[in-house]
C-alpha cells in the first residue's frame, strides 16, 4: 500500500530536531508568546523576504485577522477564486466582508486575473488569491489592477511555503500574506499553527495586537481582539524543521517531474510543468472525466488517493446564499481533481509503479 500521506515518515528526518525543540520548551518554562515565537517570526521572515512575520493560531484565523485590522466598511466585497478551499472563503465572511467569486484559469486552477476586473465595483476593497497546490497565482496583472482601483492583495499562502514568483518569494507578492503550518502542508507543525507575513509596519503592529485579545500591554485592550496566538512549542518545531524546507521542496519537483514525464494516459490531464523551478508541488493534481472511477482503481492497486476539493464553496450548505451561482470551470474541476501521492518520503519506485498503474487504466 502506498499511503497518500504518512505523516510519521514525512517528520522522521526532523525527529531529533524537532525532540531538541519539545525538550528546550519545555525546560523554559514559558509557553506562550516568548523566545520561541520571536525566534521563528524572524526566521520565517527572511525566508520569505519580507520584513514582518505574527504568529496566529492557524491558517483561517491568519486571513481572517489581516481582513480584519484593514478596517474595511461591512459592505466590503473581496474576490477570491470560485474553487478556492472553503477556509479562504470564511476568512472574508468571517471578517463580515461578503465574497465576489472569480472563475480560476483551467489550466493552472488558479484565480484569472482576466477575469478580475470584470466584477470590481465600488465595494470592492481587496482581492485574494490562492497559491492553491503550490503554485503562485499571476500576481503581476493581479498587483496591477489592485494599483489602479486602490486595492489590498492578500496572499492565501497556506499551501506555498517556499514558491516563488519572477524570483520573489510567496508571502512577499502582495500587502500581505496568510500561511498555514497544518501538519500537512510542505512546511507542517505538529498542530494546528498559522502566520503572516508582510512589509507594513503598521499593519504588523496592529496585527500582533488583535491575536491577543486586542491588547499590546498587559490587561489594556485597545481593539475587539482574537485569542489566536502561535505557541511556543509549534513555533519551535518550526523553526527545527524550516531549514530543511528548501531541500524537500526540491524532492518534490523531483518526484513531479516523474509524474510529468511518466503519465501518458490520454484521458488524464496533467498540471502545467512550465513553472516547475517556481512551484514547491504541495499537491500534484491531475484530471479525469471519470475521476472517482479512477481513484477506486488506484487504490484496488494499493495506491491511495485524495480529493482536493470534492465541493466548491458555493455549494457549501454553509453558503447556501450562493448556491444559485453558476461556475462551471470551477464546478468541472471539482468533479474531476484527484490529488496524487507526492511527498519527500515517496521513493522513485513508488512513483513509477502509480504511473504505471494510471498509464494502464481505462474503464471502456
Amino acid at each position: 500500500m502506498i499511503p497518500f500521506l504518512d505523516l510519521k515518515q514525512v517528520n522522521e528526518p526532523h525527529q531529533t530536531a524537532i525532540q531538541v525543540a519539545i525538550d528546550r520548551v519545555l525546560a523554559s518554562g514559558w509557553y506562550i508568546l516568548g523566545h520561541e515565537v520571536d525566534a521563528f517570526e524572524r526566521l520565517f521572515a527572511d525566508y520569505c523576504q519580507s520584513q514582518y512575520c505574527v504568529g496566529v493560531a492557524n491558517g483561517l484565523d491568519a486571513l481572517t485577522l489581516v481582513l480584519k485590522a484593514w478596517s474595511f466598511p461591512a459592505t466590503s466585497e473581496v474576490i477570491v477564486a470560485s474553487n478556492a478551499y472553503i477556509a479562504s472563503v470564511l476568512s472574508i465572511t468571517h471578517a463580515g466582508l461578503t465574497p465576489v467569486f472569480v472563475e480560476p484559469d483551467p489550466q493552472t486552477y488558479l484565480l484569472d486575473p482576466a477575469r478580475i476586473e470584470s466584477v470590481i465595483t465600488s465595494q470592492t476593497r481587496a482581492i485574494l488569491p490562492v497559491h492553491l497546490y503550490g503554485r503562485c497565482c499571476d500576481m503581476g496583472p493581479i498587483n496591477e489592477l489592485a494599483q489602479q482601483y486602490n486595492l489590498k492583495v492578500l496572499e492565501d499562502a497556506a499551501q506555498a511555503h517556499g514558491a516563488t514568483y519572477k524570483g520573489k518569494r510567496a508571502g512577499n507578492l502582495g500587502d500581505a500574506a496568510g500561511w498555514s503550518f497544518y501538519p500537512s502542508k510542505n512546511l507542517g507543525a505538529l498542530g494546528d499553527a498559522g502566520a503572516i507575513t508582510t512589509n507594513d509596519a503598521e499593519l504588523a503592529t496592529r496585527l500582533r495586537a488583535l491575536r491577543n485579545y486586542g491588547s499590546a500591554q498587559k490587561y489594556v485592550n485597545d481593539y475587539l481582539g482574537h485569542n489566536s496566538r502561535l505557541d511556543e512549542l509549534q513555533a519551535a518545531i518550526l523553526s527545527a524543521k524550516l531549514p530543511l524546507l528548501d531541500g524537500e521542496n526540491q524532492r518534490r519537483r523531483e518526484l513531479a517531474q516523474l509524474y510529468l514525464t511518466g503519465i501518458r494516459n490520454p484521458d488524464v490531464a496533467l498540471p502545467p510543468p512550465d513553472q516547475v523551478e517556481q512551484d514547491v508541488w504541495h499537491l500534484f493534481v491531475i484530471r479525469h472525466p471519470r475521476r472517482d472511477t479512477l481513484r477506486t482503481y488506484l487504490h484496488q492497486k494499493g495506491i491511495g488517493t485524495d480529493v482536493h476539493y470534492p465541493v466548491p464553496p458555493h455549494h457549501q450548505r454553509a453558503y447556501v446564499s450562493y448556491a444559485q451561482l453558476s461556475f462551471p470551470i470551477s464546478e468541472q474541476l471539482h468533479r474531476e481533481v484527484l490529488s496524487l501521492p507526492l511527498n519527500p518520503g515517496l521513493t522513485d519506485d513508488q512513483v513509477t509503479y502509480i504511473v504505471e498503474m494510471i498509464n494502464q487504466f481505462s474503464d471502456i
